[in-house]
């Protein structure tokens, strides 16, 4: 009899919860956010295979690819979302809007986006790690002057539809004037807008430009679009000021912008919040640290020289 009743209780027992994430990596540059996540969810105790079960989808920018992925985690009625860069976080937003699907972004540029009421209370169902892209524009501007001080032209190309792109340009072009450099800009609406201008200054045999300095968008951030843009800055010797790690590692001068995985871990506590019930849109969104890193190898290979004093504040020096 007693056994019998220790066997009942035990089928009574509720199975322990086995929560079900979606994870959008937008663009492979920043693909590692997405191990980053996992590391810290891990060390908060979830186990994968066990009480937690992720579906990875990693898209490069293709905006039906990404909206067919956030509706089948909507209609697979998955636990939390995890999402960057912005692009498919404002698909995400519009995607799930009406629901109480939690949605934790990464690397996500606020400024010009809507996506929040506020970073100290985001509302909704929304919450993250912003991106510090807008704060770093002035920084990398400054770090390229400092490399190649004689650059009075500077060439950025940006998606023209992409809200936080122009917002990054209205906050550039008065740091940019002040420093007697002048942006030379060039909207672009897909990326054959892209090849056809930098042909036509290759042709013409006066490009116009000293520099190159990566925009906020999703275009240029692509891997086509890096390829386009790079080759033809190795083709005029020119340097780039790039927006990820991976471009200092594939040719960029230098970038400073927030390490991608410390950023997941980031996002990973959020999500904890979530699953353990906190609102999304009460909890403030968070902001990681910028670093710089230089790639002092294509600095000589341009036959520039990097003072001391900036090495000296750089995480990570290829050479």
């Amino acid at each position: 009899m007693i056994a019998a009743c220790a066997l009942l209780s035990c089928c009574a027992k509720k199975a322990p919860k086995v929560y079900r994430v979606g994870i959008l990596s937008g663009l492979d540059s920043f693909a590692v956010i997405a191990d980053g996540f996992r590391a810290k969810m891990t060390e908060l105790g979830y186990t994968e295979g066990g009480n937690i079960v992720y579906d990875l989808q990693k898209i490069n920018p293709d905006t039906v690819k990404e909206r067919a992925v956030l509706n089948k985690f909507v209609t697979d009625k998955v636990d939390l979302i995890f999402v960057f860069p912005t692009g498919p976080v404002i698909e995400a937003k519009e995607i799930t809007r009406g629901t109480d699907l939690p949605v934790v972004f990464a690397s996500t540029v606020l400024e010009g986006s809507d996506l929040v009421e506020s970073a100290l209370r985001p509302g909704g169902n929304l919450t993250g790690v912003r991106s510090i892209g807008m704060d770093v524009l002035a920084p990398r501007l400054e770090f390229l002057l400092e490399i190649a001080p004689k650059t009075s032209r500077i060439l950025m190309a940006y998606q023209s539809d992409y809200p936080p792109a122009l917002a990054g340009l209205r906050l550039l072009r008065p740091l940019a004037l002040a420093r007697g450099v002048k942006l030379i800009e060039v909207p672009i609406k897909n990326l054959e807008d892209l090849r056809k201008n930098l042909a036509a200054r290759t042709s013409s045999g006066k490009i116009g430009v000293d520099a190159v300095q990566m925009a906020l968008d999703i275009l240029t951030q692509s891997p086509e679009g890096w390829a386009i843009i790079s080759g033809f800055a190795a083709e005029h010797n020119l340097p780039i000021v790039g927006a990820t790690e991976l471009q200092v590692r594939n040719g960029a001068i230098l970038t400073y912008i927030s390490d991608n995985f410390e950023t997941g871990r980031m996002g990973a506590v959020l999500a904890d919040k979530i699953l353990k019930g906190a609102p999304p849109g009460t909890i403030p969104v968070v902001t990681p640290e910028g670093y710089l890193r230089v790639n002092y190898r294509t600095i000589q290979k341009l036959g520039l020289a990097a003072p001391e004093g900036l090495l000296s504040r750089a995480k990570e020096i290829i050479r």
